[in-house]
């Protein structure tokens, strides 16, 4: 079990996934070094014991945005330091696949940390936004490159350069969310997710997400990856199990 105090953070460990809760009540849970700091803690215990994680939000919002008294505090060193683009590069390339479970306010800072996950599913309530440019400055950790590659490049310019906010019905369209559910139901739709997932080769999850992000390396990176699979009792074994349990259906068909 992970030792480290949280303060920002609600961090529940199980087996196969790593449930993190952004928790500053007092201020929508806008993301504050503190929360940084405490995030890459997270990381480092994903790094070192690569699970699913589970990233939600306190009290029905994500995140309101970063904190903005930090932000007003912060000047060129900081901005060339990425305090929180290197988080995020950090969720993104962490080894297995993750999920952000957002409802309410998922703004600024918010709204990249949910763009850095693998998977988002939303409440009905999900508002995304990016209105950093209304503060004098730009989505300068993911979004400005993220984004488009999520939704596309006319989408992302609305977000980005004309403040439109995405509610759920049409992130959802965009294929920024896998889907829309009501709110009691986020947390357990999203476990169901992540059950689904548990049910594939943990190895292959991890090298297909390795695969998928290395979109400079191909085809020799999917040829490596699967050659690694291809020599695993995992794949041995379930595709042995695949082709008894077709055998049997094809014999109950006779």
């Amino acid at each position: 079990m992970n030792e480290v105090t949280y303060e920002t953070l609600r961090v529940e460990e199980r087996e196969d996934r790593v449930v993190v809760t952004l928790y500053r009540p007092e201020a929508r849970n806008a993301i504050s070094e503190q929360m940084i700091a405490e995030l890459h803690e997270v990381c480092t215990l994903l790094e070192c014991e690569p699970r699913l994680l589970l990233l939600t939000g306190h009290g029905r919002v994500f995140a309101g945005g970063a904190d903005i008294a930090e932000l007003l505090r912060r000047g060129r060193d900081e901005a060339l330091q990425g305090i929180n683009s290197r988080l995020f590069e950090r969720v993104r390339r962490l080894p297995m696949p993750t999920l952000a479970a957002v409802d309410g306010w998922v703004l600024g800072g918010g709204a990249e940390l949910a763009y850095a996950c693998d998977l988002r599913i939303a409440g009905p309530d999900t508002v995304f936004g990016n209105p950093e440019p209304g503060l004098g400055i730009l989505a300068a950790a993911g979004a400005c490159w993220r984004l488009p590659e999520l939704v596309g490049e006319s989408i992302a310019k609305q977000v980005l350069l004309a403040g439109r906010n995405l509610d759920a019905k049409a992130a959802l369209a965009a294929g920024l969310v896998v889907d829309v559910v009501e709110a009691d139901e986020l947390l357990d739709e999203a476990h169901a997710l992540l059950d689904r997932m548990t049910q594939s080769s943990a190895t292959a999850l991890r090298l297909t997400k390795l695969v998928v992000d290395s979109p400079g390396a191909h085809p020799i990176a999917d040829d490596l990856a699967q050659a690694v699979l291809f020599e695993g009792q995992d794949k041995k074994d379930r595709m042995t199990q695949f082709l008894k349990k077709r055998g049997r259906e094809k014999r109950s068909r006779t």
